[in-house]
């Protein structure tokens, strides 16, 4: 199984469509066997989709997602976690372990007002972020 993590500095990045890079991390009999972080290489939002079928993830642990972006990963068979904030690793280990805590309701609004979710450290959770209030 191939997970794919939003990734920034070691922490899961709080905007799905944004996110620069991914951490890719092999799983097999329930222990990481690999892991490589891979550029998006500018790609956002709906083409982020695609560039996650093309890597064989089949799991997504991330932040905020819009409703477009869950749609499309929906489409290609990848099952999402979201509103999940932290460690990388960690999040990982602990949905390896069935004890990974996400919201399936999550979802980001962030188009419905002027900040962008790079300025307002989302891991902060300072703006109702990780779909506690909607937001990315």
């Amino acid at each position: 199984m191939r997970i794919g993590v939003t990734y920034e500095n070691g922490e899961i990045f709080q905007h799905f469509g944004h996110t620069e890079q991914f951490k890719l991390y092999d799983v097999e009999n329930g222990e990481i066997k690999q892991t490589q972080v891979v550029d998006t290489n500018g790609q956002g939002h709906g083409a982020l989709s695609s560039f996650l079928t093309n890597a064989g993830v089949e799991v997504l642990i991330c932040g905020g997602i819009g409703g477009g972006a869950q749609t499309a990963l929906a489409a290609a068979g990848i099952q999402l976690f979201g509103s999940v904030s932290g460690n990388a690793d960690e999040a990982v280990k602990n949905y390896i372990a069935g004890n990974l805590n996400y919201n399936p309701e999550v979802h980001c609004t962030h188009h419905e007002h002027e900040h962008s979710c790079g300025e307002h450290h989302c891991g902060e959770d300072k703006h109702g972020c990780n779909g506690n209030a909607g937001n990315c």
